[in-house]
């Protein structure tokens, strides 16, 4: 693993935040072969090609999964938020890591060992049970994504990852705070040229669907009622 994390005990951790998610406490059932990450922004949490002996939860804060083709083209596949796993590949016995994990603002992940992973799994239906609903959702998601990258043109792909984006945190309101992303990120995750996404984001700003500075503000009831209109 490349990430240099300050690890402290997952129970510690929850009976702090007095955790009430039935994942967390799941996980705080666990009494060895976890671990729990504090990270930096942009510090990597593995990398592709990597060996996959483990996966992740995000407890606080967002992380994106990054794949390089062997001619060098980068492509975002897509940005993880607070009670998502991420690195699921493990799970079937995968070699290497697919993606490149890397986090996008400070952020805290518990690590879980494959095979611990596995045996809570057989022994805790309810814990298979959640992890097989994000695994259901993240299909659908997948799918929908391909339908709107076949469909619709670059500006409408642009608002709906914005408004994914918007969806990461616990509380849906009127304008939704997000670490700013680059806008060469933005290009890999919408599939178009970075000046295209700088357009864009210029004329949206203009009709006043987001604003940033150091953090991006993005108003999610505007930008889904531009696409409706479209």
């Amino acid at each position: 693993m490349n990430a240099t994390a300050e690890v402290v005990s997952i129970s510690e951790r929850l009976s702090q935040r007095e955790a009430s998610d039935p994942i967390e406490q799941a996980l705080n059932s666990l009494s060895f072969g976890k671990r729990v990450l504090n990270l930096r922004k942009n510090q990597v949490v593995f990398s592709q090609g990597e060996p996959a002996d483990a996966l992740y939860y995000i407890l606080r804060g967002q992380v994106k999964l990054v794949v390089v083709s062997f001619t060098g083209k980068e492509a975002t596949l897509s940005v993880m938020g607070k009670r998502d796993f991420f690195g699921l590949g493990s799970l079937q016995q995968r070699s290497q890591r697919l993606p490149t994990a890397t986090t996008l603002e400070p952020s805290v992940v518990v690590r879980i060992e494959r095979d611990v992973m596995l045996r809570e799994l057989r022994n805790h239906p309810r814990l298979y049970e959640m992890l097989l609903t994000q695994l259901l959702n993240r299909t659908l998601t997948l799918q929908k994504d391909l339908c709107t990258h076949i469909f619709d043109p670059s500006e409408k792909r642009l608002a709906r990852v914005l408004l994914k984006l918007s969806r990461l945190g616990e509380i849906r309101q009127e304008q939704v705070m997000i670490p700013k992303i680059s806008h060469d990120t933005l290009a890999t995750m919408v599939g178009t040229t970075r000046s295209r996404i700088t357009y864009f984001m210029n004329k949206f700003k203009k009709l006043g669907f987001i604003d940033y500075g150091k953090a991006m503000m993005i108003h999610p009831t505007r930008l889904t009622t531009a696409i409706q209109e479209d």
